[in-house]
């Protein structure tokens, strides 16, 4: 259903695509295991996370078939939308932030029980807030890259640094579609400047020093539908370009800790109004999703 009702105006679930746990054991069928936060903690990313089932996979489609339309009535509730945001005229990267003001489901995914568990747990079991989301879609034959980066690269107008991205494939993603990459344990090589994100694939190598180079050893991520990845926020990682007859679209969701505030006195996101720099990010644009107190 295509609406032009600002979907922030609801800082809670309003469809029953996702049953939301009322008791503690209820809440604990999502959290991950003890090996799992250890894995993040170690390499920066944990992966094969289940957090969407086929009619959730459904519905998010429909919804991102709609949306692309630049003529869609909600189009002016984006934060960003880019219909080709490639540097390479040849190559294809569609991308958008904000699409949870204009799609049920994707506002609802917000509030899934199983990612908002999760992430509390990966920011060190603490209240989790919404910063913002992300669609990286990839066509098959021509998609574009996503540049090497870290996230918090971009995101230095907020502290502390207490975020955490999910990415959520919508197809399966494999080697040949361009799926998602790290480099596993580069979440310790501390905050390197932001290149182009949809430009030179390698952009990011200036920034390395000889050793950090030599420990450059890209994993791929190959995940099916429905199925996530979590990494931290200096996480490098990157993803290549799609070639197969097969499209890579992805979800994602980026999240910080609960008193994380703003660092900047300018505007924070496209049409979201200004938090003063030192004030608490929160509000309808930067909603709790999840209250550790309660489990």
């Amino acid at each position: 259903m295509k609406t032009t009702i600002d979907l922030a105006e609801y800082n809670n679930l309003i469809t029953d695509i996702f049953k939301q746990p009322k008791t503690k054991e209820e809440w604990d069928q999502y959290r991950l295991s003890d090996e799992q936060v250890h894995h993040f903690q170690e390499f920066g990313y944990v992966s094969g996370i289940k957090l969407l089932d086929e009619n959730h996979i459904d519905l998010l489609r429909k919804e991102l078939n709609e949306i692309q339309d630049p003529k869609h009535p909600g189009h002016h509730l984006f934060h960003e939308f880019h219909s080709n945001e490639s540097t390479n005229k040849d190559s294809v990267l569609f991308h958008s932030l904000g699409h949870w003001r204009i799609g049920e489901a994707f506002h609802d995914i917000l509030w899934n029980p199983a990612f908002v568990m999760a992430a509390s747990q990966l920011l060190g079991n603490k209240s989790v807030r919404f910063w913002h989301d992300q669609l990286f879609c990839k066509p098959a034959k021509h998609g574009g890259v996503v540049a090497w980066h870290q996230d918090y690269s971009y995101w230095t107008r907020t502290v502390a640094m207490q975020h955490l991205t999910c990415w959520i494939g919508l197809d399966d993603a494999t080697t040949q579609n361009g799926c998602l990459h790290y480099i596993p344990k580069s979440h310790k090589w501390g905050l390197l400047d932001a290149p182009v994100l949809a430009g030179d694939m390698d952009g990011l190598m200036e920034y390395l020093s000889t050793e950090q180079k030599e420990e450059f050893k890209p994993t791929a991520i190959e995940l099916k539908k429905g199925y996530a990845t979590f990494h931290h926020p200096l996480m490098v990682h990157g993803s290549y370009e799609n070639y197969s007859d097969i499209s890579r679209r992805a979800c994602v969701l980026n999240v910080f800790a609960d008193g994380t505030l703003s660092d900047t006195n300018t505007e924070l996101l496209k049409g979201v109004p200004i938090i003063e720099k030192g004030q608490k990010m929160e509000g309808k644009f930067f909603p709790l999703l999840f209250d550790a107190s309660k489990c």
